[in-house]
């Protein structure tokens, strides 16, 4: 059975977001009812399930958490699909490492298991977490992720300078751009990125990558960045598959 991925940029939380990504999990995920659901970005778990309840994220499906179990393993083995939610990537992986985790993902979902991933839990479907925009508040034994995708990806990608606002309007913040933070990656590094704007969603299924609502930037060593728009053409600029 081929991977199967729908991996979301994060912010998610006006009513139009919201309903747009309840139809694309819909969609998805088909006849499954109950998604395995991994809340280890954030500290309060429970909380946090409830949060994605109330605010309709969950799309109506049953949202198993996996911190529930006795044994999550099993769990991983036993469900029909899993939604890794956003927070801080460095507390997400780290807390999969911790519960030796990873391995059972990574060959689940290179089956067949659908995988839902949102921020933090789009960040650890990469070869790594090197492009996250979190703060490293724990050290996981290795920045390794999943390795679903051959690509990384920079979650609530946005062009250009930050401004603040003030009393007086808007001042130019002065610190780095995503831009140059992603031109210091392929300094040392070879990995593409891809810029994903917030709302963002890239799909593979079918062996094919798609990009939903928002558009993105892609990044390669020593080339011109490529903005992409949202329903354009992926696989010929990437150039590769998932796993």
């Amino acid at each position: 059975m081929a991977m199967r991925l729908l991996l979301g940029s994060g912010g998610f939380r006006t009513p139009e977001r919201i309903d747009f990504l309840s139809g694309l999990m819909r969609q998805f995920f088909g006849p499954i009812q109950r998604l395995l659901f991994v809340p280890f970005a954030l500290q309060d778990h429970d909380r946090y399930v409830q949060v994605v309840t109330e605010k309709g994220i969950h799309a109506g499906f049953e949202l198993d958490a996996i911190h529930r179990h006795s044994n999550p393993q099993a769990a991983i083995e036993q469900s029909e699909a899993i939604f890794i939610g956003g927070g801080n990537t460095f507390r997400l992986l780290n807390e999969l490492y911790r519960r030796d985790l990873l391995e059972i993902v990574r060959d689940r979902v290179r089956v067949g298991l659908p995988y839902l991933g949102i921020s933090a839990g789009t960040n650890v479907a990469c070869p790594t977490i090197m492009t996250t925009n979190d703060m490293p508040i724990v050290q996981p034994p290795s920045f390794a992720g999943l390795g679903l995708v051959p690509f990384q990806i920079n979650p609530h990608y946005f062009t250009g300078p930050i401004h603040v606002r003030t009393d007086g309007g808007y001042v130019e913040h002065f610190g780095e751009t995503r831009d140059e933070r992603i031109r210091e990656f392929h300094e040392l590094n070879d990995v593409p990125v891809i810029g994903l704007w917030e709302a963002g969603v890239l799909r593979f299924e079918g062996g094919n990558w798609e990009l939903l609502s928002a558009p993105a930037r892609l990044f390669r060593k020593a080339r011109e960045p490529v903005d992409l728009a949202a329903g354009g053409p992926l696989d010929e600029l990437l150039k590769c598959g998932a796993g």
